[in-house]
Parts: C-alpha cells; sequence; structure tokens
C-alpha cells in the first residue's frame, strides 16, 4: 500500500502537469453561458430598492467595499444580489494582484481541500469545481489535489469579472471620516486624491488588514529594509541567492519562506523556533462547518472568549506538504526550543541572539521575521477617526484571571451581529457602526468566516443582510410613501375593476 503522504505527492505532481495548461475559451464560455442562465432563472440580480441619497448635490453611495480579494468579492456580490447595486468596490492592488495569493503567500497550494464552493452564492456554476472543470476538463479535476495559489486567484479574478463588480483597481483608502450620518472616504488614485461619501463602508481588507504585521521589540528596527523583511511582504529572494538566512517562526508561513528562499538560491536557512515540539493538530479545521460558520456570535462573550483562549494556545501545525518541501532542500536547519532573544546590525550581517538550552549568537547574511500578523484598530491609519472608540474584548475580559488573559487577543475589535464596529463610550461617533469589519479582526466575534475560504460566503451574506436591514429601517418612510404610491390595478379589464376615486393615506 502507498502511504497517504505519498499518494500526495504523486497527486500533487500530475495537477502540476496538468495546470501548465492554458485554460480551455470554449469551456469557460459555455461555463458563463450557464451562470447567465443561472442568475436569469433565480431573477438575479433583482431591481433596485433602495431610494437615492444626495449630500450637497453629492451621490452617496450606499456602501463601499474596500478590497477584492474573496471576501469583498463575497460582499459586493451578496449586496447586489440584494437588490444593492449603488456600491463600489476599491482595492490598493492591481488586477490579478488582490490579496496574498501571487504575492506574499509563498505555499504551493492552498491548505483547503479543492472541494470548497467559493463565493459562489449558492449558485453551482460559480463554484471553483465549476470554473476549474470548465477550464480544464473532468480528468484534470479527478487528478487534482490542493488548489495552486494562481490558480485559485484566476478562479476569483474570473467571478469578479462574469459578476461585473463595480470594481476599480490602484484605489487605497487613506482615511474613513464620520460626515453627519455617512462616512467620507479619502481613496488615493493614480489621478489623484479624490473623497466619496457612503452610507456603510466594508473593510475586506485582509489579514493585514485589522492591524498590520507583528513585529516583535527584541528584533531591531534599524535592520529594515536591507537586512531584514517581515515574512507577509514582497522579499527580493533573487538578491538572498548564494546568502545565508535566518527565520524566526515556526508557522506556516516560516516553514513556506524557508523553502522559498532555498529554492530561490539561497545557501542556507535557518529557522529559530521557540516551541520544543510543533503542534501536531489543526483545531482550526476541527472549529469548522455550518455550526461554526453560523451559530458562532450566538455563544456567549465569556465562551467565546475562552474557546478563543484555547485555539490560541493550540496553533495550527505547518502542513505536512510544506514540511516535506522545506525538509528536500540540503541547506535547511530548523532548531526547535531556540527562542530569539534579540536580532541586531552587526556590519553587514544580523547578529541574533538565541535562549533555549544552548545559548547563542548566530550571524546571518538576512532575517525573515515570521511571527504573524497584530490585530489593533488603533493600528489601522483609515480608521484614526474611529479607532480610539471601538471597542475591543480587552473592554469585554474585564478582570478575568490570569490563566484567561492573552495579550496577542485581548486588541481584537469587539463586532456587532453584522460585523459592525460597537462603541466603548459615549464618545464615539454614531457613525461607527456602519463600518463592518470582514477581515481578520472579526476572529474573536464571528470565528473563521471573514480569514479562512470555507465560511467565505457566510461572512459575505451576514455583511450584506446587515446592511440591507440598516437601509431598510433608515429609509422606511421613504419606501412606505413609494407602496402608498404604488398603483398597478390587478382587476383592469374585467368586470370587476373598480376605477380609483380618491387618495389613500395608507
Amino acid at each position: 500500500m502507498i502511504p497517504a503522504t505519498q499518494q500526495s505527492f504523486r497527486s500533487m505532481n500530475q495537477t502540476m502537469r496538468i495546470e501548465t495548461r492554458a485554460p480551455d475559451p470554449a469551456g469557460l464560455a459555455a461555463l458563463e453561458a450557464q451562470v447567465a442562465r443561472d442568475l436569469e432563472m433565480l431573477n438575479l440580480p433583482p431591481r433596485n430598492w433602495v431610494p437615492p441619497l444626495f449630500r450637497d448635490r453629492t451621490a452617496a453611495l450606499d456602501a463601499v467595499v474596500v478590497g477584492a480579494g474573496m471576501n469583498g468579492i463575497a460582499a459586493a456580490g451578496a449586496l447586489i444580489f440584494r437588490g444593492m447595486p449603488n456600491i463600489a468596490v476599491l482595492e490598493a492592488a492591481g488586477p490579478g494582484q488582490e490579496g496574498p495569493w501571487c504575492t506574499t503567500a509563498r505555499m504551493d497550494t492552498l491548505r483547503s481541500p479543492k472541494t470548497l464552493p467559493g463565493p459562489c452564492f449558492g449558485i453551482p456554476s460559480l463554484t471553483f469545481r465549476a470554473w476549474y472543470v470548465a477550464s480544464f476538463g473532468v480528468e484534470a479535476w479527478e487528478g487534482l489535489y490542493k488548489i495552486f495559489n494562481r490558480t485559485w486567484q484566476d478562479y476569483l479574478g474570473w467571478v469578479q469579472r462574469v459578476l461585473k463588480l463595480p470594481l476599480s483597481h490602484f484605489s487605497r483608502v487613506t482615511r474613513i471620516a464620520p460626515a453627519d450620518g455617512l462616512l467620507r472616504l479619502t481613496v488615493e488614485q493614480p489621478e489623484g486624491e479624490r473623497h466619496l461619501l457612503a452610507r456603510h463602508v466594508v473593510l475586506a481588507t485582509g489579514r493585514a488588514g485589522a492591524g498590520g504585521l507583528d513585529l516583535p521589540d527584541f528584533v531591531d528596527r534599524a535592520l529594515f529594509p536591507d537586512l531584514a523583511a517581515l515574512a507577509p511582504q514582497p522579499i527580493d529572494f533573487e538578491a538572498l541567492r548564494g546568502r545565508s538566512v535566518g527565520i524566526i517562526g515556526g508557522g506556516a508561513s516560516a516553514w513556506d519562506n524557508a523553502a522559498t528562499a532555498l529554492e530561490r538560491g539561497a545557501a542556507r536557512v535557518d529557522l529559530y523556533v521557540r516551541r520544543a515540539v510543533l503542534p501536531q493538530v489543526n483545531k482550526g479545521r476541527g472549529s469548522t462547518g455550518p455550526h461554526y460558520h453560523n451559530a458562532y456570535d450566538a455563544l456567549s462573550d465569556e465562551e467565546r472568549w475562552k474557546l478563543a483562549v484555547y485555539l490560541h494556545d493550540e496553533q495550527a501545525p505547518v502542513p505536512h506538504e510544506t514540511v516535506h518541501r522545506a525538509l528536500r532542500q540540503p541547506g535547511f536547519h530548523v532548531h526547535l526550543a531556540t527562542p530569539t532573544r534579540a536580532a541586531r546590525r552587526d556590519g553587514n550581517q544580523v547578529a541574533i541572539d538565541l535562549g533555549g538550552g544552548n545559548p547563542r549568537e548566530e550571524r546571518r547574511d538576512f532575517l525573515i521575521v515570521a511571527t504573524g500578523f497584530s490585530v489593533d484598530p488603533l493600528h489601522v491609519p483609515e480608521l484614526g477617526d474611529f479607532a480610539p472608540h471601538v471597542r475591543r474584548w480587552i473592554d469585554v475580559i474585564g478582570d478575568a484571571p490570569p490563566e484567561l488573559r492573552r495579550r496577542e487577543i485581548e486588541t481584537f475589535p469587539v463586532l456587532g451581529p453584522g460585523f459592525e464596529l460597537q462603541p466603548r463610550d459615549a464618545a464615539a461617533p454614531p457613525e461607527l457602526e456602519k463600518i463592518h469589519l470582514v477581515n481578520y479582526g472579526a476572529h474573536l466575534s464571528h470565528g473563521g468566516i471573514a480569514s479562512d475560504i470555507p465560511g467565505v460566503m457566510v461572512a459575505g451574506e451576514r455583511v450584506a443582510d446587515a446592511v440591507l436591514r440598516a437601509l431598510f429601517v433608515a429609509e422606511f418612510p421613504a419606501i412606505r410613501q413609494a407602496l402608498v404610491e404604488y398603483d398597478e390595478p390587478e382587476l383592469l379589464g374585467t368586470p370587476f375593476h373598480v376605477p380609483k376615486t380618491g387618495a389613500s393615506d395608507g
């Protein structure tokens, strides 16, 4: 019998051979015709039901979605499919560069299984599987092990296109400010700065969009940019050819960067891991499914916090494919139970002070810091007008006992049922709750639906429903008046038609 891991690698190698082919244009054309038929049969999208709003002769958008990755696509499509097409989708990167998949995500394949449907809105013809089969054929699908990053990016770009999302690339939101019941966005674009008014803003800005990257205090800032980089940032690996690289961290990203550096020609990579034993079981995979996706926020604050502490302590293991990828490189060295105490500049090298059972100092030509992401509204630049007033989990747990305190997750924001920010004080601008955080910052309030592929559509639909409900309530007087004025006689042309003689007050 062939071991499961060997079967995985055989399947992966077969996939790599298959995916060197270009997608089949005829297959995609047929699929897109099917998508159009499916949408027509479902009466999607419905007509726009939201009364227009003008402020100083400027039309306000019903929503602005910031980010055109998978969460942005899910949120924007769900808004449009609920009769709210008056939206904009703003993406800081260029076409094909949305999200990390072709930029800073350095694994070979997604961690998720290929069977996940993606941002499909419950429509089979919009699933990843439908797109992949139309592009490469059934045999290719059967031989696919896991989804390659580039393939996933191509699929997301196809969904953007077939849904005709109102997308603007190279559009970076630098400020969101309260504007008398609305939100005013400052947007940097190649042609200059512009301002938009919106009733709601959805921040679908990925793992780094809730507070940036984590840079430990013990790493000297003077190392950057010539001698050090953060793992989730662009790195010139060609410049590391023939050089030695130290990496701080033991998670999947650290191993991905180690393998990438060696594959690109680095002479040696040393991975410094604080833990003596790597995590063995992916509890994150065990905390997925309809129950976690749809009912997580029904738990009490105490239950959610205790669960978050448990998952934080367990951590996720490195995928076995990633471990084997790194171990195949002869220049790879991993040091367990070796915490980094300091990293500083020493001439044209990095001096790394290491602790553990064998304290020592080592020198490397370059350092990659793979210590993850920080989450704190105070560190989100575009939220500067609101951040001091945002309720965080540290405000919820209060005087929790020491065994339940975790500094790394206490600064996550507390979000409402529609991912809306919550005020921590009476001085908070009322517009604060019109900002919806559909990124990694939602993890403690809603679980993994805003940061992982399995729950992407749950998050998109939930935030769209929240915007729909808010707009319906806000515009109900105009909507009710439109109902009063609705006058299409059903019995016209029958003996029972009675001509209208007077107005109704509703």
